[in-house]
């Protein structure tokens, strides 16, 4: 989800995590309409649920 290799960094994770969080936050597409900000939520549900995963396997703070 988050479009890197199992042999990425810690911070590689997180700078990569973060870039995700900011391009699909729904607030950054809030006038463009319904769908588009459902899809944005959905995407950025995702990127967290995933992100919170490696950081289980990682023991990542």
């Amino acid at each position: 989800m988050l479009g890197l290799d199992s042999s990425a960094t810690d911070d590689e994770i997180k700078k990569a995590y973060r870039r995700l969080a900011m391009k699909y936050h729904p607030d950054k597409v809030e006038g463009m309409g319904d769908e588009v900000r459902k899809n944005a939520e959905a995407q950025f549900r995702e990127i967290n649920e995933a992100y919170e995963q490696i950081k289980t396997l990682r023991g990542m703070k």
